[in-house]
């Protein structure tokens, strides 16, 4: 048996017949459905249920909420009372919180909801003469953090505070005194209006408030009414277990599927973190090539000056000898050609010549042991011949080098010194 929630019935409603209604209206589309982002829907859901479930005065509904422009749109909204500890007792005030179109994002509107014989303290820090209020929370809305929840706990301290309400009747003079009499329930939805001690400070007296209709809605395309009375009445006092399981695997269903889009949300965004990075990773790569590619350019054509250089040499050389050729006799000799500076340089070329001279003998050697001219104890005879006077000559040179460098060196410290006398 699942009981049928009212505004005249003063028990909480049923959190799954509200699970049922909030699941039903948000997944509405075309014409009837709510003018409220799809990413959020799930959000607005979680935002209710959780109110509800902490405040059960205040139950969820849809209503027709009209724009100061003259707009009229379908919206939802939290329909109930708000409890307040004021002088040591619990009071309630009745509100309606309208979830506006760009919620969660933005805040919600709050009113305050007066009854016939109730009426809004003026001036109030945080209540216009409209019922509209507006407290530091509101002012200080930011998604996601803020919820309805939170909304309500600083709306019960700021009207503690200060309540906003209060009875425009006084009351009757009495000849005995009477003690203070307790919060007194009233409303369809289980809330009581502000006691009448509240209203002795105040100097008038509270009346309960009379019970408010339920208001009616067209049914929907989907099957389901538009407000918790609707779907409560729709259900029967004896419920079919297959309906059961079937509106148990939806709501199932409808959790997983969620849970399935964050997941995949957060793999798709962890792909994307990939590609990104992937793509940083090219660009660095093109300018990589880039940079090589210019300094293949670059080489290039320092490789092509230097061969244009050398093409040029041979000209030169080629035209020399082609001036020269019937200038040679047949008794010059080629040694005669260079004509070194001194001994040093003399003995240089001399010991190079002869060592250039060698490793060309040795090499024809080794031409001739594999060609099988020679026998092979010969080779080596001669090859170790020639190895020990090529070890001289390079011995030599390089003993004449050093004697070069030398004097090179004291040259230049005898120059110094002249200039450092000079």
């Amino acid at each position: 048996m699942v009981p049928s929630p009212s505004h005249s019935d003063p028990s909480p409603p049923n959190p799954q017949i509200i699970q049922q209604f909030l699941s039903s209206v948000l997944s509405q589309r075309g014409p009837s459905a709510l003018p409220y982002t799809e990413d959020t829907k799930w959000l607005i859901r979680q935002h209710l249920v959780a109110l509800t479930t902490a405040f059960p005065s205040l139950v969820p509904r849809t209503a027709s909420f009209t724009h100061n422009d003259g707009r009229s749109v379908n919206l939802l909204q939290s329909d109930g009372t708000v409890p307040m500890s004021f002088q040591g007792a619990t009071y309630n005030i009745p509100v309606v919180i309208w979830l506006m179109e760009s919620y969660p994002r933005h805040p919600p509107c709050v009113y305050v909801n007066p009854t016939r014989d109730m009426i809004i303290k003026r001036p109030h820090p945080h209540v216009n003469p409209s019922g509209m209020v507006s407290i530091p929370y509101l002012q200080n809305w930011i998604y996601p953090s803020s919820n309805l929840v939170e909304l309500v706990r600083n709306l019960s301290v700021m009207f503690g505070r200060d309540p906003p309400l209060y009875s425009q009747r006084r009351p009757n003079p009495s000849p005995s005194p009477s003690p203070s009499p307790s919060p007194s329930p009233s409303s369809s939805f289980g809330r009581n209006s502000v006691n009448s001690s509240i209203a002795s400070n105040m100097g008038v007296a509270a009346f309960p408030r009379p019970a408010i209709p339920p208001r009616a809605y067209p049914p929907s395309p989907y099957g389901s009414g538009n407000d918790i009375a609707s779907i409560a009445r729709m259900q029967p006092h004896t419920e079919d277990p297959n309906e059961v399981f079937k509106r148990n695997a939806i709501n199932k269903l409808v959790e997983m599927v969620h849970n399935d889009i964050v997941g995949l949300r957060k793999t798709r965004e962890a792909e994307m973190e990939g590609l990104f990075s992937a793509q940083g990773v090219l660009k660095q790569r093109e300018e990589d090539l880039n940079k090589g590619l210019k300094e293949m350019q670059d080489e290039k054509e320092a490789l092509e000056q230097q061969l244009q250089m050398v093409l040029m040499n041979t000209d030169v050389l080629e035209a020399w000898l082609r001036e020269n050729e019937g200038k040679i006799s047949s008794d010059f000799n080629a040694h005669d050609a260079f004509e070194c500076v001194d001994v040093l340089s003399k003995q240089v070329l001399e010991c190079t010549a002869s060592d250039l001279a060698i490793e060309d003998a040795i090499y024809s050697l080794d031409k001739a042991v594999q060609d099988g001219a020679i026998q092979f104890d010969q080779y080596l005879r001669n090859v170790r011949l020639l190895s020990r006077e090529q070890f001289f000559h390079r011995a030599t040179a390089a003993k004449v080098r050093a004697s070069q460098l030398q004097a090179q060196v004291a040259n230049m410290a005898s120059r110094i010194s002249q200039y450092s006398n000079s």
